[in-house]
């Protein structure tokens, strides 16, 4: 099924033609835009999960941001011709751990200029001139993280908000992402609150640039990272956040930077297991099959559980 129509919302702000309906059926439907405006940010693209029986009910549903949308859902599409199956590990989690299915709003990756979308404005802003410069290196423009956090939580949720059933409170907007999506999640639940009630930071790009650049474990990222997390933090005050990586490949490089910032969250008594969750998975790669592997865990632990009817209450 293939539909087109044009859809303008928030002048020079949000631009997108509909590419693609999938039809609803009993693994939801998916629906595609492209050449979503931005201000101040490369072009964006969007892919978007309907749960089974959107169609059908008045039911509103928590929102799923998720960084990378281009490897989430469909391998023609991806970067490597893997993907999270994140539709596949939503159902999963839904029908074993009883989370409340949410809509996912998949945030697709601008190519080349992803780095300098993804790479946290207080990561870049805190580092040496030395290291600064090795990250211009990698981002070849300048960092843009900071307009597109505002455009998620600004321009981008309004509109998902108005042209779906949602649940628009903080406890129902989680964020998600991997490597620097996981960076960029951190940044999001840490600079708005307000808006991300849940964030998972999967296999998190800690080193922010390449660590086989690097001799051993840069001391400078690590007072960085301890410095942000107890800057920026906060309380839990109800929220939830989720940290992870692997052993294979680039995650190889994660622990001692993970082991800084689990120790700064448990000294701003977040609560391991109830507030925030910390785990290694041995053997796992730095890669889309090895994150589809425990999403549904992620999702299951991270997620609100069903709650009662709520029609179209709004909840915060």
């Amino acid at each position: 099924m293939v539909r087109t129509f044009m859809l303008l919302i928030a002048v020079g702000v949000l631009w997108t033609p509909i590419l693609k309906a999938r039809p609803a059926d009993d693994s939801g439907r998916l629906l595609e835009y492209e050449r979503v405006a931005a201000a101040s940010l490369p072009e964006q693209r969007l892919t978007i999960w309907l749960p089974p029986g959107y169609d059908e009910g008045v039911k509103r549903y928590p929102v799923l941001y998720m960084h990378d949308g281009h490897n989430l859902f469909d391998p023609k599409k991806s970067n490597f011709d893997k993907v999270w199956a994140a539709d596949k590990a939503m159902l999963m989690a839904v029908a074993d751990s009883g989370i409340e299915p949410h809509i996912i709003v998949g945030i697709w990756a601008p190519g080349a200029d992803r780095y300098r979308q993804y790479l946290p404005r207080d990561i870049y802003e805190s580092a040496s001139p030395a290291l600064r410069s090795k990250m211009d290196n990698m981002a070849q423009g300048p960092i843009v993280s900071e307009a597109y956090l505002a455009w998620i939580a600004g321009p981008l949720k309004d509109w998902v908000d108005k042209s779906f059933r949602t649940l628009s409170g903080r406890n129902d907007t989680a964020i998600v992402g991997s490597s620097m999506g996981g960076l960029m999640s951190c940044y999001a639940f840490m600079e708005r609150p307000d808006i991300f009630g849940r964030a998972a930071c999967i296999s998190s790009h800690w080193p922010a640039i390449d660590p086989r650049a690097v001799e051993g474990v840069d001391p400078e990222l690590l007072k960085i990272l301890d410095s942000w997390f107890a800057n920026k933090l906060g309380k839990p005050n109800g929220r939830k956040l989720w940290l992870d990586h692997g052993t294979a490949t680039l995650d190889a490089y994660y622990a001692p930077y993970q082991e800084v910032v689990d120790a700064r969250v448990y000294a701003l008594d977040w609560k391991k297991g109830e507030d925030w969750e910390s785990r290694v998975y041995s053997g796992a790669e730095h890669e889309e099959n090895a994150w589809a592997a425990r999403l549904p865990e992620i999702f299951g632990w991270l997620l609100p559980r069903n709650r009662p009817a709520h029609g179209g209450q709004k909840r915060d």
